[in-house]
């Protein structure tokens, strides 16, 4: 299910009507963990990504290589990936939305790690 959820979220935004591809990017982005005062580890995300306009709303969509380390193991290599929108409710109001996802060690689909965020955003 999941799989489709991303190929769909794909295809909407590439044959969205008027949608703007403002072209490909390079995102590097490293998340470290520690629990108190114990470090956990480091996930590193190597991705190519793609982003514009459909209207008003913005959007991304970027997926690569995923680099594990976890504290005290071998480093693992994985895939991850991101599609997220982002829309203005007024000129200082915007919500925001991204879902993300990780491959298991071993299975790419049945084991999925997949997280969401949602949000606002308000600027003075």
């Amino acid at each position: 299910m999941t799989k489709s959820v991303f190929a769909a979220a794909a295809a909407a935004v590439a044959f969205a009507p008027a949608a703007a591809l403002a072209g490909p990017y390079v995102n590097v982005e490293t998340n470290a963990g520690w629990a108190g005062d114990d470090y956990v580890g480091a996930t590193t995300d190597l991705h190519v990504g793609f982003e514009g306009n459909v209207g008003e709303a913005s959007y991304y969509l970027q997926g690569g290589p995923a680099i594990v380390a976890a504290d005290g193991e071998e480093t693992d290599t994985r895939f991850s990936g991101k599609v997220g929108a982002g829309i203005p409710v007024t000129d200082a109001l915007g919500v925001y939305g991204e879902v993300s996802f990780l491959t298991a060690e071993d299975e790419f689909i049945d084991d999925l790690a997949v997280g969401g965020k949602l949000g606002l955003k308000y600027s003075f």
